[in-house]
C-alpha cells in the first residue's frame, strides 16, 4: 500500500478539489509520483465531472503514466443528482470492491495517493457509512479543509472534534479566499489564543505537505 492522504472538509464548496490540486503540484515538485481519486462524485451530468475532469487533467500534466486513464478511472462512482451520495444513489450500498480496484490501478503508477472526499465529514455515503468512516477504512491520513468566513470557528471545531473522537490522524488547513480578508480580525485570534495551529493553504503549502507526508 502506498502513502495515502484523504482530503475532507467542513462542508461542501470549501475547496477540497482546489486543495487536492495544490497538493499534487507541490508533491510533484518534490520528485514524488502522485495519483488522485475522487471516490464518489455527484452532480455529474452529460459526462461532465466538475471535479473529476480537473483532477484527471492535472494528473496527466504531472504524471505521464496517467495519459491513458479516463475520468471514470479517477471517479469510479458517480451520480447525476447533486446531493449526498446516499440520496443521489437512492440508498445504494457503496461498492467497496469497485473502489479498491480503482485505487489499486492508480497506485500502480504513483507513490502517493490523494483521496478526495465529497462534502463534509458527516455526508452520508450509504446507509452504513459517513464520509468520515472512509478515512480509516482506506488507511489514509486526513487533511481537513476549512474556510475563513464568519462562522468558521463553529464549523472547524465541530469537525476537529469529530476527527479526534475517532482517533483519526489529521491536520487542518484554512482555505482563505480573497473575499474573506477579515479572517485575521474576526476568527483567527480565537484559534491562536487556543493554541490551534493556523496553517493557510496559500502561505504554508510547504509545511502542510511536509507534515502530512510524515504523519
Amino acid at each position: 500500500m502506498k502513502k495515502r492522504i484523504f482530503v475532507t472538509a467542513t462542508n461542501t464548496n470549501i475547496g477540497k478539489t482546489y486543495t487536492t490540486l495544490k497538493l499534487l503540484e507541490h508533491y510533484t515538485s518534490q520528485g514524488i509520483k502522485v495519483g488522485a481519486i475522487k471516490l464518489v462524485e455527484t452532480g455529474v451530468v452529460d459526462g461532465v465531472y466538475p471535479d473529476g475532469d480537473l483532477l484527471l487533467a492535472k494528473l496527466k500534466e504531472l504524471n505521464s503514466a496517467f495519459s491513458e486513464f479516463s475520468v471514470q478511472d479517477i471517479v469510479p462512482i458517480s451520480y447525476e443528482l447533486p446531493a449526498a451520495p446516499y440520496i443521489a444513489s437512492r440508498g445504494k450500498a457503496l461498492d467497496f470492491g469497485l473502489l479498491n480496484s480503482a485505487i489499486e490501478k492508480i497506485e500502480e503508477v504513483c507513490d502517493l495517493l490523494i483521496i478526495e472526499g465529497a462534502g463534509g465529514l458527516f455526508v452520508p455515503v450509504d446507509a452504513n457509512f459517513m464520509m468520515i468512516d472512509l478515512i480509516p477504512f482506506f488507511n489514509a491520513k486526513g487533511l481537513l479543509v476549512t474556510h475563513c468566513s464568519l462562522g468558521c470557528i463553529n464549523d472547524t471545531l465541530l469537525s476537529l472534534q469529530a476527527l479526534q473522537k475517532r482517533n483519526i490522524d489529521a491536520i487542518m488547513v484554512f482555505n482563505c479566499r480573497e473575499k474573506y480578508s477579515d479572517f485575521s480580525t474576526l476568527s483567527e485570534p480565537y484559534f491562536l489564543n487556543r493554541d490551534i495551529e493556523v496553517l493557510k493553504l496559500h502561505e504554508d503549502i510547504d509545511t502542510i505537505c511536509d507534515v502530512l507526508y510524515n504523519l
